[in-house]
């Protein structure tokens, strides 16, 4: 079996999915595009011989495109879910040095919001559906592809709404593989030479967004005033964002950094002066990671007054809380000694981590594909500090991973480009990735009936 089919239209299907805005704002009245990108992605499918279904998510245009490719009726393993979400995050194309929504194809990278998140997994799951379909490939595990709405919000319109209201969509999926993950880091080996690291997701913080509310006495602002919600809710809010949260390693931490140890001889343990400053000479990704050693709370919104010279009733904030697999009452806890006694708090959103080993016959497909095409690379299991649609799946009893592969440039800082100014991603990562994936997806059940 040759790529040819699909190396040939990867890049630019992966080009002309970023032309769709699909900018999820987090509002709904405001949010576009996601219905125009799906229904496009339905008729490519479509076009191949497949039979769709698009699917509206509890709110019109909020599009979902599920296709199903039967495996060898022989097989005992249950099907397998490929997911890319088509969403994006918003982008002021003043800030850009291309149009964000452009998909240009210069300087050997495809340009443009979604290069990244995620829209290069979702154009190569779509150029190798298409070719399995035209070729009459029969993998040896159904495969179900999913194209999602707003994963960018947390899912509540995309996977969430379907697991709860479309369960009959997941019929038969026992495993799932998804983004961020799968990509190259290269690190530099005590001898001289070069290794590089594939990130393979096994595990994701909780994703918890708080609100968090101040009541006083409303005034005017001539006055002293010894109840002051504003006071309240800034010296909260302060007091949160400067708080360090203890060093807890889990499982899927641990693994990756005792790999990234042993590759460059770097001391990389529990036991470390400072790991997070320690894990800064891994590179740019030591952002991603180093937020994967504690629980987060970063503030992100504030809200008080309507008036210069009026005190407010009442002021709010918004909390980023990520928190780590078995941590969640005792993130709470802290939380609540940080608050003080006249500040509330609330989930606006509240997913829970997940966390799978790294092992069984998925894993070593991936491990397998990676040396068909990298014989030098290993396979290290990480966790992800961000939130992906597998926590929605998780629920089904479905055990997910990250596996989007892509082999980076070294100097690239891939972490910078996820929600960033300028996000791209090398046509060489996507035609390495592409081949990558097929092979995964060829070998990703057992051989034995």
């Amino acid at each position: 079996m040759t790529t040819s089919r699909a190396l040939d239209e990867v890049v630019d299907l992966i080009a002309q999915l970023i032309r769709f805005d699909t900018s999820n704002t987090g509002e709904p009245e405001t949010t576009k595009g996601e219905e125009e990108c799906a229904r496009w992605v339905a008729d490519r499918l479509a076009e191949a011989g497949y039979e769709t279904t698009y699917v509206e998510s509890g709110q019109p245009g909020r599009g979902n495109v599920f296709a199903r490719l039967p495996g060898d009726p022989e097989s005992r393993a249950g099907a397998l879910l490929v997911h890319s979400h088509l969403d994006v995050v918003p982008a002021e194309a003043e800030d850009w040095a291309v149009h964000p929504f452009s998909g240009a194809i210069a300087d050997g990278y495809i340009w443009g919001r979604g290069a990244v998140d995620m829209k290069d997994m979702a154009g190569m799951a779509l150029a190798l559906a298409r070719q399995f379909a035209r070729e009459g490939t029969v993998p040896p595990r159904d495969l179900v592809f999913a194209f999602l709405a707003d994963e960018e919000a947390g899912g509540k319109w995309g996977s969430q709404w379907l697991v709860e209201h479309r369960p009959d969509l997941f019929e038969g999926i026992t495993e799932a593989v998804g983004e961020v993950g799968g990509f190259s880091l290269t690190v530099d080996r005590p001898d001289g030479r070069q290794r590089r690291l594939y990130l393979v997701e096994t595990a994701e913080k909780g994703l918890s967004w708080m609100r968090l509310r101040a009541t006083g006495t409303a005034g005017h602002g001539s006055f002293l005033h010894s109840d002051n919600a504003v006071t309240e809710l800034a010296a909260a809010v302060a007091r949160i964002g400067a708080h360090q949260f203890p060093l807890v390693l889990s499982d899927s931490v641990t693994e990756f950094l005792a790999a990234a140890a042993e590759e460059t001889g770097l001391d990389l343990g529990a036991q470390t002066p400072d790991l997070e400053t320690a894990l800064f000479k891994l590179g740019g990704l030591a952002r991603i990671i180093g937020a994967t050693l504690r629980d987060t709370a970063n503030p992100t919104m504030l809200n008080a007054g309507y008036k210069a010279n009026v005190i407010p009733q009442t002021a709010e904030a918004v909390i980023d809380c990520r928190v780590l697999p078995g941590r969640q009452a005792a993130f709470e806890a802290e939380i609540d000694e940080l608050l003080g006694p006249n500040v509330t708090r609330e989930w606006v959103t509240h997913l829970e981590p997940y966390e799978t080993t790294f092992d069984g016959h998925l894993v070593d497909a991936m491990n397998d594909a990676i040396l068909a095409h990298d014989p030098d690379g290993r396979t290290v299991p990480y966790m992800l500090s961000g939130g992906t649609d597998a926590k929605a799946f998780a629920k089904l009893g479905i055990r997910c991973f990250g596996f989007s592969p892509l082999q980076l440039p070294p100097e690239l800082d891939f972490a910078a480009l996820f929600h960033g100014v300028d996000e791209r991603v090398p046509v060489d990562s996507v035609l390495f990735g592409t081949k990558v994936f097929e092979h995964f997806l060829l070998h990703s059940a057992p051989t034995e009936r």
